[in-house]
């Protein structure tokens, strides 16, 4: 069941939002060569509790950070740890927020220094899978709809969307009903209503599909050791167009 969330509900969840905005602005200028990722999700920690909220990953279903920091051919939920980023990397940064209840997710992937070429064509069409499930967030479309505008953008660049992995509903909860695939026919699903809250989230793999998960239990990296790219936003379904709670412009 989809959940249509109150006026009062998006509110809280566009609160939430706001401090995740405002703490991807911060993550945006400390970005560089050098960074140890432990010490980055201190940062984004701190980032979130002197704002008056909560993490939402710290603890969830175990998890022990508050921040899933994936490096290159990592996928997502990449536990951070004593590593340095490097020039060339590929670092996604996923973070959730909990403000009074409410919750808001929101991931990036950072080129960190100089990328190769075919590495930035990855970041740019990721980000454009995530605008073209955006646009789609209306009300009147079918669920699918929004995940065949995904993997048409990704395939038709020559990529691959990760499978196993989606989108999700998320307000009340960090993650609802529905699961959002990044794949499939268009026009299928549940019927899009106004007030329905999203977590779109492209993941998209330079090489092939499949996915593995690490020791750790948590990590997951592509099969073949392809780069791999991550873009989110919570959004809002409007009748005209959506609402990007975690970013006011239809961009990534």
């Amino acid at each position: 069941m989809i959940r249509i969330k109150t006026k009062k509900e998006i509110e809280g969840i566009r609160k939430a939002s706001k401090v995740l905005k405002e703490v991807f602005r911060e993550i945006d200028r400390i970005i560089a060569p050098g960074l140890i990722l432990k010490e980055l999700d201190e940062i984004i920690h701190d980032l979130i509790v002197e704002r008056g909220a909560k993490p939402a990953f710290l603890g969830y279903k175990g998890f022990p950070a508050s921040s899933c920091l994936s490096l290159n051919n990592e996928v997502v939920h990449g536990i951070p740890n004593k590593r340095r980023i490097k020039e060339g990397d590929l670092l996604k940064v996923d973070v959730g927020v909990e403000l009074d209840g409410y919750f808001s997710d929101s991931a990036k992937t950072y080129p960190v220094g100089e990328i190769k070429r075919e590495a930035r064509k990855l970041i740019e069409v990721t980000q454009e899978a995530l605008l073209e499930g955006l646009k789609n967030a209306v009300e009147g479309k079918r669920l699918s709809d929004i995940s065949y505008a995904i993997e048409k953008v990704v395939k038709k660049n020559g990529f691959s969307v990760v499978k196993e992995l989606g989108g999700h509903g998320v307000g009340l909860r960090l993650h609802e009903d529905p699961i959002i695939p990044n794949y499939g026919p268009p026009g299928k699903g549940p019927l899009l209503k106004e007030g329905m809250v999203f977590a779109i989230e492209p993941m998209v793999n330079m090489g092939g599909p499949d996915v593995r998960v690490k020791s750790d239990n948590w990590t997951i990296y592509t099969a073949d050791g392809s780069l791999s790219a991550h873009f989110e936003h919570t959004v809002v379904v409007r009748r005209e167009s959506p609402e990007i709670l975690t970013n006011g412009e239809l961009n990534g």
